[in-house]
Order: C-alpha cells, then sequence, then structure tokens
C-alpha cells in the first residue's frame, strides 16, 4: 500500500515487514509513483487520448519522444514496424523520416481495417509509407517485407502487433536478420508483465508477453544485447517517468 504525506512530504510503502518512508522529493519516491501511474493509466486508457498528426497513436508520450532521438541517431533507410491499428505510429514514424530527410516506412497488419487504410492512403505522408496487410510472421508476408529492403539497408525494427510470448518471439526471429550490426530493435508493451491481476489484464500477462519474449530471444542470439532507450540530456538524473516498452530496446552487436 502507498500513503503519500504531502504535509511532511514523504511516501510510505507499507507491507507485511513495515512501512518505508521516502522524501516525496527523492528519486525512490518518483519511481514508486510512477510504477502506479503506469497501471492506474493503463487501466483507465490513458495512451487512447493521443494523436499524431490527425491519427490516434495509442502510445504514452514518454516512449515517443524517446523513440524520436533513437531515429533522429539512427537515420535508418526503413522503419519496419508490425502493428497499425489507426495508424498514428505509422504516421509518426513517416514525419521523422521526412524531418531528417532520410528513410521510409513499412507497415504491417493482420487486418487493416478500410477506414484506416483510407485515412493513411490520404495523408500527406503516404508516399514515405508502404503498407501490407498479412500475418507478420506468415511466410509470405515475412517475404515480401524482406522483398521490400534492399541487402546493406539500415533498419529499425518496432515490434507493436499481437503481444503474446510466441508470436513475438516468432517476430523477433523473422526479422531479426535485417538488422545490421549496431542497429537496433524496439519491442512494445512489455509492461503488461507488471499488469497481472489489474482490471482487464489476461491471467497469463505474468509470463505470456513480449519482455519474455525479448529474455527468450536474447538467450538464443548473443549477437544482440539488451539496450537502453536514449536519454542523452537527463539534468535531474531519474532515467524514466515510467513506460510500456521497459526492456524493449535491443541492439546488435556484430
Amino acid at each position: 500500500m502507498i500513503r503519500i504525506d504531502f504535509e511532511a512530504q514523504e511516501i510510505e510503502i507499507v507491507g507485511p515487514e513495515g512501512g518505508r518512508r521516502h522524501p516525496l522529493a527523492s528519486p525512490e519516491a518518483f519511481a514508486i509513483l510512477s510504477e502506479a501511474w503506469i497501471r492506474s493509466g493503463w487501466a483507465n486508457r490513458y495512451s487512447y487520448s493521443f494523436t499524431w498528426l490527425g491519427r490516434p497513436i495509442i502510445q504514452l508520450p514518454e516512449d515517443l519522444v524517446r523513440l524520436q532521438e533513437l531515429i533522429y541517431r539512427l537515420k535508418p533507410d526503413v522503419i519496419l514496424e508490425t502493428g497499425i491499428a489507426h495508424g498514428g505510429s505509422v504516421i509518426f514514424h513517416a514525419s521523422l523520416c521526412r524531418l531528417i530527410g532520410r528513410g521510409r516506412v513499412i507497415a504491417i497488419d493482420r487486418e487493416i481495417r478500410r477506414h484506416n487504410r483510407a485515412a493513411l492512403e490520404a495523408h500527406e505522408l503516404a508516399p514515405l509509407v508502404t503498407l501490407i496487410e498479412g500475418d507478420s510472421v506468415a511466410p509470405e508476408t515475412v517475404g515480401q517485407a524482406h522483398s521490400l529492403i534492399a541487402d546493406g539497408e539500415n533498419v529499425l525494427l518496432i515490434l507493436d502487433s499481437d503481444h503474446s510470448r510466441a508470436h513475438v518471439l516468432a517476430e523477433l526471429e523473422a526479422y531479426a536478420p535485417l538488422i545490421r550490426a549496431g542497429g537496433q530493435i524496439v519491442v512494445a508493451d512489455g509492461v503488461m508483465a507488471t499488469l497481472a491481476g489489474m482490471p482487464g489484464a489476461g491471467a497469463d500477462w505474468a509470463w505470456n508477453n513480449p519482455k519474455s519474449a525479448v529474455a527468450a530471444f536474447l538467450e538464443r542470439h548473443p549477437e544482440f544485447e539488451p539496450a537502453e532507450p536514449p536519454c542523452p540530456f537527463n539534468e535531474g538524473g531519474v532515467p524514466s517517468g515510467g513506460s510500456y516498452w521497459p526492456g524493449g530496446y535491443l541492439r546488435r552487436v556484430r
């Protein structure tokens, strides 16, 4: 249980072995409150309240701000993403490609709803986007995506479709070979591992989640290692205010 004492400017964590108190201005208090905010925000669908250049994006702003820094650093030739939904992330990635003057987006989804496809195809950034409809791990879909990427192109892979352990692991196996040394993969929604027991969460989320898939993939592939989300400027010294993508950054080292 969390107790906040605004008069004393303290936060207390109360458990079976007693309580631990921290100054409200401390990094420890910030981490505790961030975790509580993530849980409450997820339950209240907070991420469903944002758009990017006209399209619903369904992501946390903090995750997007850190992701744009990674895209700016890598300057990929291709951003390959699985999971489209309303297309906000597609347009987000395409807008960054336009801004830095480099790159294009290939986006895959099992079902691209007609109104979402129409909106994406009519968008100003449509020339930078290729849409593929199909199961992201089906051989024909994987083959089509691979055929659109030339040898030697710098690919940033972002996985945000079916979040089950088996599916994410299959996506990693299918598309990781496109990543060259120094390139990165971002796997969304590892936060599911900490949401088990919350209203609306699956009973198996504690193990059946993207974070678990990443761990299994890293065990099999020593050419990849965990990476931290970009944080080049951090005067406060606090690493994160909460993310839906914990443990979701991977880097190819060889």
